[in-house]
């Protein structure tokens, strides 16, 4: 018969066992659990991989679409134009207000199918930010629009999808004061804040007609951008004239 040290030692060896089964069993579901979350992980990376692949692809598409399809039909209306108004203006005769229209139209259509060309070709890697902002505003100033920038709270490094995205809202608010405002002068002011990244542009312009507070396709377009990425815009009439935009960009959930 077993005495009764040893049964202790019996059940002290049991109970050893007993623990270093259970610990090994811990151990083996903890790198269960960590080989599991790696793979989640790598998957979403992969799909996010993906996603930006075919959205790359999908620009340039429309991009080649938009050029085969536009730009030689513009770029011949507006050479058309130009040589109406030039042989007007040889025969000494008027030129009608209408040609006029029809030549600086199709030379605007022009320039901003090239400049949507330029954005929907650009690569990620290459794309714009903040650090653009200051040329932005000398080049709106040198296009006869009085602009000021300024900065407010203290600068930090921000994500370049947020970076990015403010530095096109800046750019068609500003597109949009040249075209709509008329004399006017605007302030770009970006805040910079401890959860997000705000953009305002105000202008003293002579703003859109009463009871119209979008601006086209650029206003539709900039609140699809601050969208994806979980902001908030307003685009609207200011308070005694001109326009305000205003966008709020949080810094969560941004690659």
């Amino acid at each position: 018969m077993r005495t009764d040290k040893g049964w202790r030692r019996f059940y002290a060896t049991g109970w050893l066992v007993s623990v270093a089964a259970s610990a090994g069993g811990f151990v083996m579901w903890q790198l269960h659990l960590r080989e599991v979350e790696q793979r989640a992980e790598e998957a979403e990376r992969t799909r996010d991989e993906v996603a930006r692949r075919r959205a790359a692809e999908e620009r340039l598409r429309i991009a080649r679409e938009l050029h085969d399809s536009l730009t030689h039909s513009i770029s011949v209306i507006t050479v058309q134009a130009g040589v109406a108004v030039h042989l007007a203006h040889k025969r000494g005769e008027d030129v009608p207000p209408a040609l006029l229209a029809i030549q600086e139209a199709s030379a605007d259509a022009s320039r901003e199918l090239r400049a949507t060309l330029g954005m929907l070709r650009a690569d990620d890697d290459t794309r714009v930010g903040l650090d653009h902002l200051p040329a932005l505003v000398e080049r709106t100033r040198a296009a006869g629009v009085p602009t000021t920038l300024s900065i407010a709270g203290q600068p930090c490094s921000v994500p370049p999808a947020i970076a990015s995205a403010a530095f096109r809202i800046v750019q068609e608010a500003l597109n949009n004061v040249g075209r709509h405002a008329g004399e006017a002068s605007a302030v770009v002011t970006i805040q910079y804040e401890t959860s997000a990244l705000t953009v305002r542009v105000d202008d003293d312009g002579s703003g859109p007609p009463p009871g119209r507070k979008s601006r086209g396709l650029g206003l539709i377009g900039m609140r699809e951008r601050v969208a994806e990425l979980g902001g908030t815009v307003r685009a609207e009439p200011r308070t005694g004239g001109g326009f305000t935009v205003r966008a709020e960009l949080p810094f969560r959930a941004v690659p």
